[in-house]
């Protein structure tokens, strides 16, 4: 028999079904083609990075932003936020009290509804005048502290948020200001900077 004599012998209805089952599959594969599509291009859009001119990215943060100096907060910059977009900073540290044997994290400042168009914070920024509508976090007092470690060298942790909404908070703690953000971040970077006491160098960390 040949291949086409078999062809022609198969049931009508299978071919139809052969045929429905193909464009299914091919509709299927179509669609999670552009679910994946969009996903990767949500990410790149969504990709945002915060810095520094006061340190890189897991260095050194200068004497002059911490207990040891002036105590002011340092400049930050940032980009890439999505339009229309109310911004978040939260600084904290998470080696507190030792590096060795951390217990606990501890909260050096909270910032929140920054407004769409802010895209840094000069040095000092409390006493330089925020961004109108900007809500300082309540810690332990409302405004910036900064890096005094007891013991070791510990991590800093800057971070970056962009939310779809205003939060609808006053004074509020860390932990307020990230549980009301839940389900509301569209994007969000970090910068890790470094400090012990006594120590007034360059270094950096690699």
């Amino acid at each position: 028999m040949s291949v086409k004599e078999l062809t022609l012998s198969c049931p009508v209805r299978t071919k139809m079904k052969y045929a429905l089952s193909l464009r299914r599959n091919c509709g299927l594969a179509v669609i999670l083609l552009a679910i994946v599509l969009l996903a990767l291009w949500g990410s790149a859009a969504m990709a945002i990075t915060l810095n520094s001119p006061a340190f890189k990215q897991n260095g050194h943060i200068p004497s002059k932003y911490t207990c040891e100096g002036e105590d002011v907060s340092p400049p930050l910059a940032w980009d890439g936020i999505p339009n229309g977009t109310r911004t978040v900073l939260v600084i904290d540290d998470p080696d507190a009290p030792d590096p060795k044997a951390p217990k606990m994290v501890w909260v050096h400042w909270v910032v929140y509804n920054m407004p769409p168009d802010t895209k840094s914070l000069p040095e000092n920024a409390g006493k330089a005048g925020l961004p109108p509508a900007t809500v300082l976090g309540d810690f332990k007092k409302k405004e910036y502290g900064g890096p005094c470690p007891p013991i070791g060298r510990h991590r800093y942790f800057h971070k970056l948020y962009a939310l779809d909404e205003t939060l609808d908070l006053r004074s509020a703690t860390k932990a307020q200001v990230e549980q009301a953000m839940q389900g509301h971040v569209l994007a969000n970077a970090e910068l890790i900077g470094a400090h012990q006491k006594g120590d007034r160098s360059g270094w950096h960390q690699h």
